[in-house]
């Protein structure tokens, strides 16, 4: 099959995608070193008065169930963790990425980010198994971002997905990736990776980024945390949380072995841990656009 579309035209429009903002941006510079503590991440917010608003508004919304109101950012922060505080500000950067219809995936709007943040909460349950020291939170934000490539090659897509699942089935192509690929001659953890370099992203999320779906591939220092989101990503599509066609298109790497101690018990119980963070999580964002 050859490619439909330009990857150039392609790559050009990933280079139009938002940016992130200059406070995100620095969020996740500090967040993905090991030596950060807590009190750089509430520096950061402290000078973002929107950030610090948001951060306020959800720590007291209904879904946390405080006896009393928290009006003390540093407060805030050290009780929702800084994934949650991430989270946010990258939520509020890229939303017209997460929320735009996947179209090219026969997926709804909004699937995306419900996608990937499930699976960022998969990602940091995974990451407590880990056999070396793995950051839970870097996991979680991994995790966020995994996907993003979808939403820059989604356009690129119209029309493709009932062929590509069909040659699946008749095993012409191995996995979604490989569709992408022949399709448009760029795959969604191509096109995301080409993304998070130009956010100037840490090398460590780019690598989980752009080998989450083959997470061997990933540099040696960087495959405890890619093996974190390749499993992550297949306990939320598990759960029946996709991005449309491609849900549970897409192969596990067993030798995840080498670096977690799961077995099938640990997985049942990171999904319903993941699905019960995920409700809370959605229930209180909802509150912040009433």
């Amino acid at each position: 099959m050859e490619p439909t579309t330009d990857r150039k035209a392609i790559i050009e429009a990933i280079q139009k995608a938002p940016m992130l903002s200059p406070n995100a941006s620095r969020l996740l510079q500090v967040t993905s070193t090991r030596d950060h503590d807590m009190a750089e991440v509430i520096g950061i917010v402290k000078t973002d008065a929107h950030l610090t608003a948001r951060v306020l508004k959800i720590v007291n919304s209904a879904a946390f169930g405080l006896l009393y109101e928290i009006t003390s950012i540093e407060r805030a922060v050290n009780y929702l963790g800084e994934r949650m505080v991430v989270g946010l500000a990258i939520g509020d950067c890229a939303a017209q990425l997460f929320q735009k219809p996947m179209e090219g995936y026969d997926g709804a709007k909004g699937s995306l980010w419900q996608h990937d943040l499930l699976t960022a909460i998969a990602s940091r349950e995974v990451a407590a198994y880990c056999t070396e020291p793995l950051n839970r939170d870097l996991a979680f934000t991994a995790g966020l971002l995994h996907d993003i490539g979808k939403a820059l090659i989604s356009d690129f897509l119209k029309g493709t997905a009932p062929g590509m699942l069909r040659e699946i089935e008749d095993s012409l192509l191995n996995d979604y990736v490989e569709g992408e690929r022949e399709a448009l001659g760029i795959d969604h953890p191509e096109a995301g990776a080409v993304l998070a370099d130009a956010w100037k992203l840490p090398p460590a999320l780019i690598s989980a980024i752009r080998h989450h779906h083959a997470p061997r591939n990933a540099a040696a220092e960087h495959q405890a945390l890619t093996y974190a989101v390749h499993l992550g990503d297949i306990v939320a599509m598990m759960a029946g949380c996709g991005t449309g066609a491609d849900t549970l298109r897409y192969h596990m790497d067993d030798s995840y072995t080498r670096l977690f101690t799961l077995d099938q018990d640990s997985l049942y119980g990171i999904i319903l841990t993941a699905n019960e963070e995920f409700e809370k999580i959605t229930t209180s964002i909802a509150e912040l656009k009433e």
